[in-house]
C-alpha cells in the first residue's frame, strides 16, 4: 500500500498522541496531559486556520506527523509558515515519509499564498538534517529564547 499524506482528524487522537510523545522524547521533553489535549483540539479545529497538522499513513497506520503555523511577518506582505514539529516513526525513516510530510506543508503554504516555510532542528539531529539539506536552505540564524 502506498503512503498517504492527509489532514489530522478526530479519529487520529490516540496514534497522534503516541507519535507526538515519541517526538518529544527524542528532544528530551515531556508535557502535561492538558497540553496534549489543548494542542490536539487546536490542530483539528476547522476554525483555527492559522495552524494545523498533517499525518503520514501507511497500511492503515499513522507513521508520521507534521504541525504547522501560519503567521504574519514584518519583512513580507504575505504570511510565513512555521513547520513546528515533524516526526516519522524510527522503523520507517528513510522511506520518504518525512519528505512527503514537508512537501505536504509546502503545498498547503502555496495554496495559502504563503511560499516561505521555515523550521528549526537541533544541531545533533544528523539524520533529519540529511533530508533538510536536500529540500531546504540552511540559514545562519541562532535561536534565543526567554526562559
Amino acid at each position: 500500500m502506498s503512503l498517504i499524506i492527509r489532514p489530522l482528524t478526530d479519529a487520529d487522537r490516540a496514534p497522534w498522541a503516541t507519535l507526538w510523545r515519541e517526538y518529544l522524547t527524542f528532544y528530551d521533553t515531556t508535557l502535561p496531559q492538558e497540553i496534549y489535549d489543548a494542542t490536539f483540539a487546536r490542530l483539528i479545529d476547522p476554525h483555527a486556520v492559522e495552524r494545523g497538522a498533517l499525518v503520514a499513513q501507511k497500511d492503515g497506520q499513522l507513521i508520521g506527523l507534521v504541525h504547522y503555523i501560519f503567521h504574519a511577518h514584518n519583512w513580507r506582505i504575505e504570511d510565513v509558515c512555521y513547520l513546528q514539529d515533524l516526526f516519522v516513526s524510527e522503523a520507517v525513516r528513510g522511506t520518504g515519509a518525512g519528505r512527503a510530510l514537508i512537501e505536504g506543508v509546502y503545498a498547503l503554504a502555496d495554496a495559502h499564498g504563503t511560499p516561505n516555510v521555515y523550521w528549526m532542528t537541533q544541531e545533533f539531529n544528523a539524520t533529519a538534517r540529511q533530508l533538510y539539506d536536500r529540500i531546504a536552505t540552511l540559514t545562519p540564524f541562532i535561536k534565543y529564547t526567554r526562559s
